[in-house]
């Protein structure tokens, strides 16, 4: 079997972000001997003028390429203010503009990592609706929500909550089965 490759998308844009290193830990988990790249969605903000006028973003092509070129897609959402991040929605939006359907039939997992106790549900769920749209092979679980992140990790950015390890394994092995599958 040739090697899987996966590609993630963090809804995060600080280069600290948990989200981050639950994304990295979460391509870990899927294996490492597959092929992992993270998207940078630092896009500028979608306007319709802009895709009419000079077009889709190389950026925002690029994106579209690889996931899918992709086997699997782990997409790791923030929390704020009740829902996803503009950089992800932004991204989502972007993304669904180019030819095709990059997103049909994909085997995508998401994760959240937030501050509050919950981490990250409404996010979660706003993603999930988001992509319900383009119709991709959502894992519909385990969940994986890190609450209160800060406290999560241990100096190497490897997650330390063990229910989290668990289940982001669980999930990540899902993921893992249903891309192979597909391969």
């Amino acid at each position: 079997m040739s090697t899987l490759s996966v590609v993630g998308l963090c809804g995060s844009l600080r280069a600290a972000s948990t989200n981050r290193l639950l994304l990295n830990e979460a391509a870990r988990r899927f294996g490492e001997d597959a092929a992992y790249t993270e998207i940078d969605i630092l896009f500028p903000l979608y306007d319709e003028d802009t895709e009419t006028g000079p077009g889709i973003p190389d950026a925002v092509q690029h994106a579209a390429d690889m996931i899918a070129g992709a086997d699997a897609v782990i997409i790791a959402t923030p929390e704020y203010n009740k829902g996803i991040s503009g950089a992800l929605k932004n991204a989502l939006d972007w993304i669904s503009r180019t030819q095709g359907n990059c997103w049909r039939d994909k085997p995508v997992a998401l994760v959240s990592a937030a501050a509050g106790a919950a981490g990250g549900p409404r996010s979660q769920a706003m993603t999930r609706l988001c992509l319900t749209a383009f119709r991709p092979t959502l894992l519909p679980g385990p969940e994986v929500m890190i609450g209160q992140t800060a406290q999560q990790w241990d100096d190497n950015g490897r997650l330390t909550n063990e229910m989290g390890v668990k289940l982001l394994s669980e999930l990540m092995a899902d993921l893992r089965k249903v891309a192979e599958a597909r391969a």
